[in-house]
């Protein structure tokens, strides 16, 4: 409705802020014919990426580090009048330095990589990608139901989502970060599954880190050590993920990041304490994933970044997220969603 009325365009003004902030993971070849593909959503192809980034700089915004990006956005710099987007990648994929830097190189754009350590230690579990790749494989999965277990069926495609759906659940409203990955490991071991095979496939290696930091294109961030929803900690623990993360960066490649991203982004896993330990931490700024621009206003250790994500890699969808115009209308909708189910059930 939005693009096709025209109505985003006019509310640019109004809605457009500085700039904005952009969130990709995963930057890697589609597969069409994977019909169960959870995770979908953190995979953008790398074309996509190439086309965003021609359209962002035919609308006539600047790619800019997020460095500048802040001091725009947030610090009141002076960037001649023009609108400005910064591209960031969450958690440290290999596909970033395989399908993305090349197309970042050619293209000249500045991004930032905020980096799990323990991912890239090998001693931390991606345990989204595990879930999937277990579900994928399995005919059934046994998982708690209630006070006793349950044996779900996973053959059909239906069948693996309706699964993977209950076990995300599990795992993200009903355990604990410590009892979560105690039940991965359990699930990873009944079914086969080499978690620390699966990090050398998906995650960077630190030398290719060190790659990737001879390029003055590129910026380590930080996002924690064990990749833990820091709301869910206690002060103590949130400081000791994020400084461990920090000390292994500081190993590793010798930085110390400016810039946090916490994990997972959204309002269940980031509270106000997490804000002030990361505040605490002497960080310049942290981002989350709430969608919206930088208009002057926010917080900075809570700025609002936009997913370029799998569902939505076509023009119109990215041209309407440049305008920032769906974004106070969807922060809305959420509020009242969560209000009415704050938990929605599995389909």
């Amino acid at each position: 409705m939005l693009d096709r009325s025209g109505l985003g365009r006019a509310l640019t003004p109004l809605t457009g802020g500085h700039g904005l902030v952009l969130t990709l993971h995963s930057v890697a070849p589609m597969s069409p014919c994977d019909a169960f593909a959870p995770n979908r959503h953190l995979r953008v192809a790398p074309d996509f990426l190439d086309r965003t980034i021609d359209q962002i700089r035919a609308s006539g915004i600047e790619l800019v580090s997020l460095e500048e990006a802040v001091a725009r956005g947030i610090e009141g710099r002076d960037g001649g009048g023009r609108r400005f987007a910064a591209l960031t990648f969450d958690d440290g994929y290999r596909d970033n330095l395989i399908h993305a830097w090349p197309v970042l190189k050619r293209q000249g754009v500045p991004f930032t990589i905020f980096v799990t350590s323990g991912f890239v230690d090998r001693t931390a579990e991606i345990w989204w990608e595990a879930l999937a790749r277990i579900v994928a494989s399995a005919d059934s999965i046994e998982v708690p139901v209630g006070s006793g277990m349950r044996r779900f069926p996973a053959e059909t495609t239906a069948e693996k989502r309706h699964v993977f759906c209950h076990v995300l659940h599990w795992f993200t409203r009903e355990l604990g970060e410590d009892s979560q990955r105690l039940e991965l490991r359990r699930l990873a071991e009944r079914h086969g599954l080499d978690l620390v095979a699966l990090a050398d496939e998906l995650i960077l290696t630190w030398d290719e880190l060190r790659e990737l930091s001879r390029d003055p294109l590129f910026t380590v961030g930080a996002h924690t050590h064990d990749h833990f929803a820091l709301a869910r900690l206690t002060r103590e623990r949130m400081r000791a993920d994020i400084g461990r993360g920090l000390e292994r960066l500081k190993e590793e490649l010798d930085v110390s990041p400016r810039f946090f991203a916490y994990p997972y982004g959204y309002e269940a896993a980031v509270n106000i304490e997490a804000h002030d330990v990361v505040r605490e931490m002497g960080f310049r700024a942290a981002v989350t994933t709430r969608p919206g621009v930088l208009s002057g206003r926010e917080d900075r250790f809570a700025l609002p970044r936009v997913s370029l994500n799998g569902y939505f890699q076509n023009a119109a969808v990215v041209s309407q997220f440049l305008t920032g115009a769906p974004f106070p209308l969807y922060n809305l909708m959420r509020r009242v969603r969560d209000v009415i189910n704050p938990h929605p059930a599995c389909g």
